[in-house]
């Protein structure tokens, strides 16, 4: 994958070159396995969950990735090769945990769980990037009395560069549980940012999601505003 460039923008910074560098860190975003540094804070504010439907839900997701190199791979709960296949296309594979950190109960499964994970995507010249990440977890551990794991999880997505620092992106975050036999598929569409606040470079973004198919007890619709912190490599 190439080398980035420094990005960090001072006062003397021109028009022209921070809205190349935030194209070229908002096509890093779009990336899961970009060699960038970056911590998103993702807030989903969701509605009508429940049995009666009148249910309300507030998730908030902590991501950091964190890519290290390891002789020709770049790791960040994948391994990935640094160049790109041909016509254009990356890939990454690995392994994924689930692990019981909910602090209530109620909030979490109380299992522990693994299995492996793959993603695939493609950056084009004319600013689109589509791929799909995929995995699957199966319980192994845990409390005997919690229900059992068996889910596989597909995320196709697709985002388009629409200016300066600006993306555009859909994506849909379907779970199947085998154990239930049953589908949970949010879509979910979004518009993003590159701002520098200070010293730091900000990825914000704003959307909103449908639950296209869902269980019963599931929210309908909800709202997501992700805040990332970039650290690309100097």
């Amino acid at each position: 994958m190439k080398r980035l460039v420094p990005i960090l923008v001072s006062l003397t910074a021109t028009p022209f070159a921070h809205a190349q560098n935030a194209d070229e860190m908002a096509k890093q975003v779009a990336n899961p396995i970009a060699s960038l540094t970056s911590v998103p804070v993702q807030f989903n504010d969701e509605y009508d969950a429940g049995v009666n439907g009148d249910g309300h839900r507030l998730r908030i997701n902590v991501q950091p990735v964190i890519p290290i190199s390891i002789g020709d791979t770049t790791q960040s709960l994948f391994f990935s090769p640094k160049a790109l296949t041909s016509g254009g296309w990356t890939w990454g594979v690995g392994p994924v945990f689930l692990l019981p950190t909910a602090s209530n109960d109620r909030l979490g499964t109380e299992r522990w769980g693994a299995g492996p994970t793959f993603v695939a995507l493609r950056q084009t010249a004319s600013g689109w990037t589509y791929g799909a990440l995929a995995n699957h977890i199966a319980s192994f551990a845990g409390d005997e009395q919690r229900a059992d794991i068996n889910a596989t999880f597909m995320q196709p997505f697709v985002a388009k560069r629409m200016g300066p620092g600006r993306t555009v992106s859909m994506n849909v975050e379907s779970t199947y549980d085998w154990e239930r036999d049953a589908w949970t598929a949010p879509i979910n569409v979004g518009i993003s940012q590159i701002l520098p606040i200070g010293k730091q470079l900000v990825s914000l973004q704003a959307g909103a999601a449908y639950y296209a198919e869902a269980p019963r007890g599931a929210p309908e619709w909800g709202a997501r505003l992700t805040i990332t912190l970039l650290y690309p490599k100097r």
